[in-house]
C-alpha cells in the first residue's frame, strides 16, 4: 500500500454582500467571503491537501482566479474535480483532518451537515471527514473579524 499525506490552507477575507459557504453549506450572516469561486476556504484548504499528498501542485493550478470558468465556482465542483484528479494518479482519498478559524459566525452548530455534505462529494462515510472550529481568541485578521482561513491535513492511499 502506498499511502501519502498532503497539507493545506486557505484565507479569504469577509465582507458585505457575499454569501458564507463552508464546507459546501451556506451559513446565514451578515457577511461572506470574498473570492473569484464561492471562496469556500475549507474545501480549498481540503483540496490543496489532496492535490499536494499527491503531487499535483495546488488548487490555484489547476483552477486559476484569472479563468472566467472559474469564475463564481461552487467549491463542490472543485472537490469533486480534484477527487477525480487524484484518481487519474490511481490515489483515493483515506480520510482528512481540517480546522476552521473564525471569530463569527460560530462554527461548531455547522460541522454535522458539512461532514455530511463533503462525505457525499467525497464518495466516503462521514466518519472520514473530522471537522473542528477554533478562533485565534480575537488575535490578527481572523480575530478582528476581517476573514476566516482553514486547515487541512488529507491521507490518500494508491
Amino acid at each position: 500500500m502506498n499511502i501519502r499525506v498532503g497539507m493545506g490552507y486557505d484565507v479569504h477575507r469577509l465582507v458585505e454582500g457575499r454569501e458564507l459557504w463552508m464546507g459546501g453549506i451556506l451559513i446565514p450572516y451578515e457577511k461572506g467571503l470574498l473570492g473569484h469561486s464561492d471562496a469556500d476556504v475549507l474545501i480549498h484548504a481540503i483540496c490543496d491537501a489532496l492535490l499536494g499528498a499527491a503531487n499535483m501542485r495546488d488548487i490555484g493550478y489547476h483552477f486559476p482566479d484569472t479563468a472566467a470558468e472559474t469564475d463564481g465556482m461552487d467549491s463542490k465542483v472543485i472537490l469533486e474535480k480534484t477527487i477525480a484528479l487524484i484518481a487519474t494518479k490511481g490515489y483515493r482519498f483515506v480520510n482528512l483532518d481540517a480546522t476552521i478559524c473564525a471569530e463569527r459566525p460560530k462554527m461548531n452548530p455547522h460541522i454535522p451537515a458539512m461532514q455530511q455534505c463533503l462525505a457525499k462529494i467525497i464518495g466516503t462515510d462521514p466518519d472520514n471527514v473530522s471537522i473542528k472550529a477554533t478562533t485565534t481568541e480575537r488575535l490578527g485578521f481572523t480575530g478582528r473579524q476581517e476573514g476566516i482561513s482553514a486547515y487541512a491535513v488529507a491521507l490518500i492511499e494508491r
